[in-house]
């Protein structure tokens, strides 16, 4: 292990013993949004430590095998130690870079997921269609909640464009790499020569932005028009100008909510995904400084960036940024994603750990 790294175990082990303290004291209660913070670090930084811990008395049994080396009736007994020592120290050490990984802060957030037709015409509602349906499958494997928050059909189905928010514990960095272009190749139903046809959707996945906190909104920079539900939902939703349209002048975003009776709930919910979108402009404007002094991470979410391809004649997915071809498109698509995102999370962590060694 590099001296620095042990350096800053050895700072985290003396950050813990001090919150212990700070929470034992009879007074950490007094101030409770200062206890809530300590206790997330305590739990942040205590497996480090642990691990720290365990890579300590690893070392130690590897010095006390070798020092029982020089003895000829332990000598067999002793290189086994050493062997069995020097592994779990190796273990230890690679799971330790791991864990002092820098944290993404928008980890455990909610998202909002916006998917859009791109260009395929009718083909390409249908896709984004299937693409909303695949993760809210997701969605539903990890007990996640999904509520929707504006939704244009396509013609024959499917959507123009369809907004959701996903409630639920690392909803982001779960799917923080699925931001990008998507391209269906298939035969439509409509193809009479069986032809196939290529069709794209991109889609959008922003962290929930803690509005008070992070991003300041003046309302005299916003425009809010009112208008009546349209579409599937809108016939029974209600019958008066609930829904909600707000324009953000000095970016020139804009964001409607319309599944909601309630004009108030609408104007909240259109504000949050607001929010978001503002906030993921500037987190997107960071990394691209960042970028240019250093190798960004795989996929820069870029709306533009062709990211991953379903074929479905040939059954099979890729994933152009890591390289990565699945035959199991079917299972994708109901939702079986598990593969994909474990394979894009160990890519961004050796990158990472790439960057560590680099700083070191």
């Amino acid at each position: 292990m590099k001296p620095s790294l042990q350096t800053k175990l050895q700072q985290l082990a003396y950050r813990l013993e001090e919150i212990n303290g700070l929470l034992a004291d009879e007074r950490a209660t007094s101030d409770m949004a200062q206890y809530r913070r300590l206790n997330q670090e305590h739990a942040e930084i205590t497996p480090v430590v642990e691990h720290y811990q365990a890579w300590q008395l690893a070392q130690a049994d590897l010095a006390t095998a070798e020092g029982l080396l020089a003895d000829p009736d332990m000598k067999e007994f002793a290189q086994e130690e050493v062997e069995a020592a020097k592994q779990r120290l190796l273990e230890l050490d690679a799971e330790l870079q791991l864990l002092l990984l820098p944290r993404d802060p928008n980890d455990e957030r909610n998202i909002f997921l916006e998917i859009r037709a791109g260009a395929g015409g009718n083909e390409s509602a249908l896709f984004a269609g299937e693409l909303f349906r695949m993760y809210s499958r997701y969605a539903e494997r990890q007990r996640w909640k999904v509520e929707l928050i504006s939704a244009s059909e396509g013609e024959v189905g499917g959507y123009k464009e369809i907004i959701c928010r996903i409630l639920g514990q690392g909803a982001y960095s779960r799917l923080k790499f699925e931001s990008g272009g998507h391209r269906v190749q298939r035969v439509p139903e409509t193809e009479t020569q069986g032809r196939i046809h290529t069709s794209a959707c991109t889609v959008a996945v922003m962290p929930e932005a803690d509005a008070a906190a992070e991003i300041n909104i003046n309302p005299a920079d916003l425009r809010i028009d009112t208008f009546r539900a349209s579409g599937a939902g809108g016939q029974h939703i209600n019958k008066t100008d609930s829904a909600i349209r707000i324009t953000h002048l000095p970016s020139g975003l804009v964001v409607e909510c319309q599944d909601d009776r309630s004009q108030h709930r609408n104007k909240a919910q259109a504000l949050s995904v607001l929010a978001a979108r503002l906030k993921d402009m500037q987190d997107r404007a960071q990394q691209a400084k960042e970028a240019s002094t250093r190798k960004s991470l795989i996929g820069t979410g870029d709306r533009s960036d062709r990211i991953r391809t379903y074929n479905f004649p040939q059954g099979r997915v890729t994933d152009h940024r890591i390289n990565l071809t699945l035959y199991k498109i079917d299972a994708i698509m109901e939702g079986g994603l598990d593969e994909l995102i474990a394979a894009l999370t160990a890519e961004h962590q050796t990158e990472l750990l790439s960057a560590l060694a680099g700083d070191e």
